[in-house]
């Protein structure tokens, strides 16, 4: 915390400390709202948000080498190979070798796959849909711009 006492811009430091916590809030409570939906589906199924996000970038990119999933998710090897042999066992998703090379393994999702996938991320396309309508385009092009900022701090 900044020292009050000392210091001629206290109240603006203190007010500006507010302001950054209540962005801190804010992402934390909106965040939660945008899992939400997701969260109640894939809990029925035994998932959590990580398969969700394996789902969402296979779903995104078919073909998907394990290792550019690795790299898109920025986790280890042993954080994902748990969930990933879960949605394979569940057949949601095909993990198999390349026709190009067969040291690389390819992800694919199933039609069951690609049906949860858009179930999963359709509650948030909505929701995304329905803000946006809300604050208009121009409030929707600086939430863009700002989380572009955060995404590569």
């Amino acid at each position: 915390m900044i020292d009050q006492k000392n210091n001629p811009t206290a109240d603006t430091d203190a007010d500006r400390e507010a302001q950054l916590r209540e962005a801190i809030e804010l992402l934390f409570f909106s965040y939660r709202a945008f899992t939400r939906g997701p969260d109640q589906i894939l809990a029925k199924r035994g998932l959590n948000r990580m398969h969700h996000r394996i789902l969402y970038f296979v779903g995104r990119e078919p073909g998907l080498s394990v290792n550019e999933l690795l790299n898109v998710l920025e986790i280890s090897k042993q954080a994902l190979h748990m969930p990933l042999r879960q949605l394979v066992s569940m057949n949601l998703i095909s993990n198999d070798k390349s026709q190009l090379d067969g040291r690389v393994r390819e992800l694919r999702l199933s039609a069951s796959g690609r049906r949860l996938e858009a179930r999963l991320t359709g509650t948030q396309l909505l929701q995304l849909e329905n803000v946006f309508s809300a604050a208009g385009r121009k409030s929707e092009g600086e939430w863009r711009d700002t989380m572009r900022l955060l995404a590569e701090d």
